[in-house]
């Protein structure tokens, strides 16, 4: 298995960590670590993700969420 780090910025809404879990389930992908910082109206999420699919299957889904600003 292969393990992934993410830097997310989203805006900050009360369901934008629900899509954003929701996501990484759907394509597979397990959360082994996750910190989150609120930053005035966004989040900065860093989460470690383990999967034997590539990241790019899960970074081209989070960043058609309408909340997420950005993913590197």
């Amino acid at each position: 298995m292969n393990e992934y780090k993410l830097e997310l910025i989203a805006r900050h809404r009360p369901e934008v960590l629900e899509r954003i879990l929701r996501v990484a389930r759907h394509r597979g992908f397990t959360i082994t670590t996750m910190e989150m910082t609120l930053i005035e109206t966004q989040v900065r999420l860093k989460i470690t993700v383990r999967s034997d699919r590539t990241l790019d299957l899960l970074v081209n889904q989070l960043v058609k969420l309408p909340d997420v600003l950005m993913v590197k």
